[in-house]
C-alpha cells in the first residue's frame, strides 16, 4: 500500500512532469496505485496523491474497466454542464456539489506507452477531469467559490482533529 497525501501537501498543487519511461517501475506504480484506491474504497487516485509528480492516474468505477491514464490530455468537453457531488481521497470526509462538463473526450498512454481515446459521460466522464486536476494541481474544492472551499477546508480541519484526538 502507497501513502495517501492530504490536503496541505505541497506535491498536491504542483503541475506534475510528463511520463517518459514505460517500463516495470511504471507498472509497479500502477498497480500499486490500484491497491491503494481500492483499500481506500475510491474511484480515481492520481500519482500527486501518493507522493509521485508524474502525469498519471488510475481509474475503477464498479462495473466498467479498470485502467491507467499516462500523460492524458482532455482533448473535448461538452457544453453541456453536470453538477454533482464530489469527494476526495486526499481529503477524507468532505465532498460538495461541483459543476463540470457532463460529457469528455480523453487521449493518454496506457503502461505500454500505446495511445488510447475514451469518450465518457456520467461518473467515470466526472472522475477522468477530477483526477486530471490533480495533475495540473488543482483540488475538487479549488472549483469552489471562496466561501464555500473555506468551509470544506475547515471541515476537513475540524474532522482531522477529532480523529487525531481518537487516536492518542
Amino acid at each position: 500500500m502507497l501513502d495517501i497525501y492530504t490536503l496541505g501537501e505541497e506535491v498536491l498543487q504542483e503541475k506534475c512532469q510528463k511520463v517518459t519511461k514505460f517500463d516495470n517501475a511504471l507498472k509497479i506504480l500502477v498497480d500499486a496505485m490500484f491497491d491503494t484506491m481500492d483499500e481506500a474504497d475510491g474511484v480515481g487516485l492520481a500519482a500527486p496523491q501518493v507522493g509521485v509528480n508524474q502525469r498519471l492516474f488510475v481509474i475503477h468505477i464498479r462495473g466498467a474497466e479498470k485502467r491507467a491514464y499516462i500523460n492524458p490530455q482532455i482533448i473535448e468537453t461538452s457544453i453541456e454542464t453536470d453538477t454533482d457531488e464530489e469527494g476526495c481521497l486526499s481529503i477524507p470526509g468532505v465532498w460538495h456539489d461541483v459543476q463540470r462538463p457532463a460529457r469528455v473526450t480523453v487521449q493518454a498512454q496506457d503502461v505500454e506507452g500505446k495511445v488510447f481515446q475514451v469518450k465518457a459521460e456520467g461518473l467515470l466522464a466526472r472522475a477522468l477531469q477530477h483526477e486530471n486536476d490533480h495533475l495540473n494541481g488543482v483540488l475538487f474544492i479549488d472549483r469552489l467559490n471562496d466561501e464555500e472551499r473555506e468551509k470544506m477546508v475547515q471541515a476537513y480541519e475540524k474532522r482531522n482533529k477529532s480523529q487525531r484526538r481518537k487516536q492518542r
